[in-house]
């Protein structure tokens, strides 16, 4: 049982909902995510998504693809990134995922690439532009390793395509709010509610959403429904709103804190 799972097992007990943030690695830099993941960890975050920057990030709104460019331009690859996540691992327990895009995984190397990650301390996956069918390579890999592999529901996934996505899947299953790109909304669809119902009922896997999710209202209506909630762009954004200000980590931690409240 890796971190993902026993964190959603302590959850599980307490009755409690996971609160999930994501940061672009290397946003604005790679110490200041360090700190911030450690920040967060006492602001009400159950795990963290830690983003590969790309260079052509096809899931992503402009505010995560701005990011990911701020990053580039430090040189941030995936190597340092790995190299922070063993650094963080001296420090801190909390479950961390990798979601990047295949090309860096591709050009690394699958097999040394999982490995690698697996040594470093990472606990599970998001590969984005992976579908299941494409991931028979990296998913028994990652399962020999003691790696989750988190793979997208849509608001378009049909009851039967849900079947494959939830098999391919371990740590918890990733269901996407909206039809788009990730970036904060005004609004989250309704129909998430009977969608995710529909993908309760197909796996015992934890069900966590995002994309939209940007305030504390909707982080609670979301937790009605799901057993996590995922924000990521309303917490780029402040990141970079931030940014030159010496007390950046301990804004966006309070800026985190407010917005997981209503499930803390």
């Amino acid at each position: 049982m890796n971190r993902i799972d026993s964190k959603f097992k302590e959850l599980k007990k307490r009755r409690k909902k996971a609160f999930i943030v994501f940061f672009t690695a290397g946003d604005p830099d790679l110490q200041t995510t360090e700190q911030l993941v450690l920040a967060v960890e006492k602001a009400g975050v159950d795990l963290v998504e830690i983003g590969v920057p790309f260079s052509d990030p096809l899931a992503d709104g402009p505010t995560i693809q701005a990011a990911s460019q701020r990053a580039l331009k430090h040189h941030v690859n995936l190597p340092k990134i790995l190299d922070l996540v063993a650094r963080l691992r001296k420090k801190t327990d909390i479950p961390i995922c990798l979601m990047s895009y295949y090309n860096p995984i591709f050009h690394f190397g699958e097999e040394k690439f999982i490995k690698k990650a697996s040594q470093s301390g990472v606990d599970g996956l998001i590969v984005p532009d992976l579908p299941p069918e494409e991931a028979t390579g990296l998913i028994p890999a990652a399962r020999r390793n003691g790696l989750s592999t988190i793979f997208f529901l849509a608001p378009t996934t049909t009851r039967e395509r849900m079947k494959t996505i939830v098999a391919a899947s371990s740590g918890f299953v990733y269901y996407v709010s909206l039809t788009g790109v990730t970036g904060a909304r005004q609004q989250i669809p309704s129909s998430f509610r009977q969608q995710v119902k529909v993908a309760k009922r197909l796996t015992k896997l934890p069900i966590c959403v995002g994309f939209g999710v940007s305030t504390p209202a909707q982080v609670k209506a979301v937790a009605e429904i799901a057993d996590g909630v995922i924000v990521g762009s309303a917490i780029v954004k402040e990141i970079q709103k931030n940014k030159g200000n010496q007390d950046l980590v301990k804004n966006v931690a309070r800026f985190i804190s407010q917005l997981s409240a209503p499930i803390s």
